[in-house]
């Protein structure tokens, strides 16, 4: 008999009831004697039995249940005084192994994983893992000097769930699970729903205990009664290891703590109502800048603990930032000490590499009809939303999900019972989530990354749809990308471009991305995609983003985007902050800046973002000019925005727009402005809108567009500004 042989150890180790007293037995190979000391009772020298490593004794007298320590004498002097995890009940109840079997055990973090509590008075860690189909499961660590023979775990019933209580384990011991596969060979693996793990490329995983007292009561109080949809929201894109490095230190990333303080008070004074975390679970290979997830439970270790990661989370709803992360519930890396084949078995995945290989990305794809991968997940999602506070996330490469045949040629992918293409298992997989993560945490963002035209992304699963709050816009994205890296002279014949996002605009709850895969991979910054000298260049990349504030749905803009960033994105540095020494690159700051002041200021921009009655065209169709024009409406109260764009390289001047009202204008941005370091071409503040009916609208007004640049009017009256051509708060 081994360790790594037995399924019920505790029918065999611990104590048992015996003619005269108790047995007890213990597997302890290296020992040189082993001696049990009842609790207030006698010592009783165990004797080797004829399994190698196998104790044994009767306690004479005793009754059970029996309270007692081994101690442990070895040949090289050393003795150690420890308790049986052999002597303690299950840590996992019945009702919990019956959800877990169904797969709706929607807190399975709880149970899983390794947990450091007190067991019958006695401080330890319960450790539990699901490998249905191991023969046997041992746990190994720092405690036990990584010895598989010395914490064999149980096998609880049908659930294939193996679990341990281990006394005396550290709330910071480094742990794994070796795993007995069918075919005899014994896997070391991390454990799947670790709180924590080393530092990469180390990848043991760590016990945690979170200590963390959360402030932000009033926040999550706030968000359960908020309506995301129906409010302002303005997203900062950001990958915390490159966003601003320590240059005293070598170049490290900054820490957890060290972010907290930075990048809240910078995300607060951009007036981003958001920062969207690249993905921050654990995941071996840092240039996949997180979509190469191993620890799903786990913050990264490399700027912090995961209570580190619970403050900047704190210290964000504290300066009124809200936080979502990245979340990737569609593929898992294919390392050996990870989900892969876990239990020797496609466990997470599917066992056909037509369905459970990703030829893109070289990832296994999760076996979404499997009830425990379901639940596994689904518990995964509503962790990060309880635990961490987070208050949405922004599910990856959904697109990869729903296809079966998504970056596979003919014969290399199967189809669904129907003979279709679409993964069904995905599909209710998905909806369930949506479900079950807005009944639990009400208020929360849920966005899909979703690049086809699958049909109600973001309409409820009552009327056929996927469930979630908000679908990424990509087809704005490239279009809107496409149009404006073609010089000006050209952009007429492209003018569709720009209008046809809004032909499906409010078939979805959109948000408008302009995310970190537009700036890496050769294709260049968002600043090095517009055309013509510096000067245009420039001007392009400010036009892009008055333009974008006004459009149509919520807003999400990558780190560096704000800078104007000259060169590509670079996930092992930092960004070139260097680059606001100069006028023109602290001009597209100070622009952000204001687009998010007056995107807050305006409720036209916001109130009605998902229904035809929150936009107006004004003029649609000049593509000879490259002008665009459009009204944002909002509720009864609030008062409408006009936003000009002229994307050619030349004012016009006395251009004719209709207007929704008569009277009076402000002009509150124009990107040309010298203050964002423009050439300030402007309107002088305001505008007339005469009784002179144009394009379908009873009023009009003259105005003089700026080359390569944006225009946005309110009703009002001329106020004093800081430039001739715009309103500045600050």
């Amino acid at each position: 008999m081994t360790a790594l042989e037995l399924n019920d150890p505790h029918a065999t180790l611990g104590a048992h009831a015996n003619e005269g007293g108790v047995l007890i037995r213990a597997l302890r190979p290296d020992a040189a004697a082993v001696i049990v000391r009842p609790d207030g009772g006698q010592p009783v020298e165990l004797a080797p039995t004829g399994e190698p490593g196998l104790w044994e004794g009767v306690v004479a007298g005793a009754e059970l249940p029996l309270r007692y320590e081994f101690e442990l004498r070895y040949a090289d002097g050393e003795t150690l005084r420890v308790r049986d995890p052999y002597s303690f009940p299950p840590t996992l109840g019945e009702l919990d192994l019956h959800l877990a079997v169904e797969g709706r055990h929607e807190e399975l973090y709880e149970r899983l994983g390794a947990h450091a509590r007190e067991v019958e008075g006695v401080a330890g860690v319960a450790f539990a893992v699901w490998a249905p189909n191991a023969r046997a499961v041992s746990v190994v660590g720092d405690f036990n000097a990584w010895d598989d023979r010395l914490h064999p775990m149980r096998s609880l019933a049908a659930s294939g769930i193996w679990e341990l209580f281990v006394p005396g384990v550290d709330e910071r011991a480094r742990y794994k699970y070796a795993v007995r596969r069918v075919d005899g060979g014994v896997a070391l693996k991390a454990d799947p729903y670790a709180r924590a793990a080393e530092v990469p490329p180390a990848n043991a995983s760590v016990v945690f205990r979170s200590r963390h007292e959360w402030s932000d009561p009033e926040w999550l109080e706030r968000r359960r009664g908020a309506d995301p949809l129906a409010e302002p929201m303005s997203i900062y894109e950001v990958h915390l290891g490159s966003w601003r490095r320590n240059p005293l230190e070598g170049g490290r990333p900054l820490t957890y703590l060290e972010l907290a303080d930075e990048l809240a008070d910078y995300a607060c004074d951009l007036g981003f109502t958001h920062v969207e975390l690249l993905p921050v679970m654990e995941h071996p290979y840092s240039g996949s800048w997180g979509y190469q997830v191993s620890g799903f439970f786990a913050p990264t270790s490399r700027f912090g603990s995961p209570d580190d990661f619970r403050a900047f989370v704190d210290r964000l709803h504290a300066r009124g930032v809200g936080v979502l992360l990245d979340w990737v519930p569609g593929h898992f890396p294919r390392d050996e000490w990870a989900l892969a084949r876990f239990d020797g078995t496609a466990l997470y995945e599917h066992d056909d590499p037509r369905r459970g290989a990703h030829p893109d990305w070289g990832t296994l794809v999760f076996n979404h009809g499997r009830r425990e991968v379901r639940n596994f997940l689904h518990s995964n999602a509503l962790y990060w939303l309880k635990e961490f506070h987070a208050d949405g996330l922004r599910v990856d490469a959904v697109a990869s999900m729903l296809y079966l045949d998504y970056s596979r040629r003919e014969g290399e992918w199967l189809p669904n019972e129907f003979g279709g293409r679409e993964d069904l298992d995905a599909v209710a997989f998905l909806k369930e989530l949506n479900e079950i993560v807005h009944a639990s945490e009400p208020g929360v963002v849920s966005a899909a990354e979703e690049s086809t035209a699958w049909p109600g992304v973001s309409r409820p699963t009552w009327l056929g749809g996927l469930g979630f709050g908000f679908k990424w816009n990509m087809g704005w994205m490239h279009d809107t990308l496409d149009y404006l890296s073609r010089d000006p002279l050209y952009r007429r014949f492209h003018h569709h471009e720009l209008t046809f996002s809004l032909m499906y605009a409010f078939s979805e709850n959109f948000i408008l991305p302009l995310s970190h895969d537009e700036v890496v991979h050769g294709k260049g910054s968002l600043l090095r995609k517009m055309p013509g000298d510096r000067w245009q260049q420039l001007a392009n990349l400010r036009a892009l983003y008055g333009y974008m504030w006004a459009h149509p749905g919520k807003k999400l803009l990558f780190m560096g985007g704000e800078l104007a960033q000259e060169r590509e994105w670079d996930a092992e540095g930092s960004l070139d902050w260097h680059l606001l020494e100069r006028s023109e690159h602290g001009g597209v700051q100070r622009l952000v800046r204001d687009l998010n002041r007056l995107y807050w200021e305006e409720p036209a921009l916001w109130q009605v973002d998902f229904e035809p009655a929150g936009f107006r065209w004004l003029e649609a169709n000049d593509a000879a000019n490259n002008v665009v024009a459009f009204a944002r409406v909002g509720l009864a109260e609030a008062r409408p925005v006009v936003c000009i764009c002229n994307f050619s390289a030349v004012p016009r001047y006395g251009y004719r727009i209709g207007m929704p009202r008569a009277g009076a204008w402000r002009e509150v941005l124009n990107t040309d402005s010298a203050y964002y370091g423009g050439s300030d071409v402007g309107n002088e503040g305001a505008v007339i809108a005469e009784d002179v009916a144009w394009h379908d609208q009873l009023f009009s007004a003259a105005l003089t567009l700026p080359p390569l640049g944006v225009v946005w009017l309110v009703p009002g009256e001329k106020v004093a500004t800081r430039s001739p051509s715009a309103t500045k708060s600050r």
